[in-house]
């Protein structure tokens, strides 16, 4: 049985990125398996297709077939599965301006069918999120990835003010791209203290923290990799006005049997969210992750019996 805890706090929480390391799969063979998630039990956890702009073009060719048909071909009912675009996120940059032209082009060419609803890109200056916000479609939902270390608050500030959102790595194929606990906790308290609502990408394929491969190669490196509980846990806190301490403490945590998701809400050790808190925490703090799969953390999730 899935709880109102686990559907509040998991509903469209994993943006499909199966083009990306280590996956790193084919446009052909991402579509397929994003198709097949869309209509597998945990659809309710899939969120947006996670796409290079410069990829456009190849997912076009891709999608058709697996998308829905365009309006008025009657080959699905309104309202069916089948029928709802396939909303997307768009990686943009270096070539910002070509980046956003094709984006628009996509949508218009596509309407119905998918949808691209936000665009992502990296910026580590106060000067380059500006010059990037400068380029791209007004009202497009956007994430900027923004460096861990250094000074937080200009950065999120000119996000506050433009609308945007903050986007963090929290992991990597490699050990060093991992940021620790401390690193991940600032950043999470300092959103919530901003207002920024962010995203997470890269390493998050367990619901709880602990040493796994970070590839899927025989002789993979091996290395603590964060674990989307912990981070989610650690956003409602901080929504909370939980203090870095024990937001540390959260995402450090490597007890599965520390977090639960309950009818009620969602509770760390003895600390609890109720159903409305998780779900303002979804809306207003960490809307989402990045994985290239989307089969571990439904397994994951399993096997803790957090899901159906």
């Amino acid at each position: 049985m899935t709880t109102r805890g686990a559907e509040a706090l998991l509903g469209g929480l994993v943006d499909y990125a199966g083009l990306f390391p280590p996956a790193g799969l084919g446009m052909a063979e991402a579509v397929a398996e994003y198709q097949t998630h869309r209509a597998g039990e945990a659809a309710f956890m899939l969120g947006r297709f996670v796409v290079p702009a410069a990829r456009l073009d190849e997912l076009e060719e891709k999608g058709e077939g697996h998308w829905p048909a365009k309006a008025g071909s009657g080959t699905a009912s309104a309202g069916s599965a089948e029928a709802k675009p396939w909303p997307l996120t768009a990686l943009v940059g270096p070539a910002l301006e070509a980046h956003a032209e094709a984006v628009l082009d996509f949508v218009a060419r596509h309407t119905g069918q998918a949808r691209i609803d936000a665009v992502e890109l990296s910026a580590r200056s106060v000067a380059e999120i500006e010059a990037a916000l400068a380029v791209l479609p007004v009202g497009m939902l956007t994430y900027v990835e923004v460096p861990l270390e250094g000074d937080l608050d200009p950065l999120l500030a000119v996000l506050r003010e433009r609308r945007a959102r903050a986007k963090v790595r929290t992991g990597g194929v490699v050990p060093e791209a991992i940021p620790d606990p401390p690193s991940l906790a600032r950043f999470i308290g300092a959103c919530a203290r901003a207002r920024v609502a962010f995203k997470a990408t890269a390493g998050l394929h367990h619901p709880v923290r602990a040493v796994h491969p970070l590839t899927y190669e025989k002789d993979a490196p091996r290395a603590r990799m964060h674990g989307f509980l912990n981070v989610f846990a650690a956003a409602a806190l901080a929504g909370a006005g939980t203090e870095s301490a024990e937001l540390e403490a959260v995402i450090g945590e490597e007890d599965p049997t520390a977090f639960r998701l309950d009818e009620s809400g969602l509770a760390w050790r003895e600390r609890r969210l109720d159903v409305a808190a998780v779900s303002a925490m979804r809306r207003d703090l960490a809307h989402s992750f990045g994985s290239c799969s989307f089969r571990e953390p439904v397994t994951g999730l399993r096997a803790l019996g957090m899901i159906a």
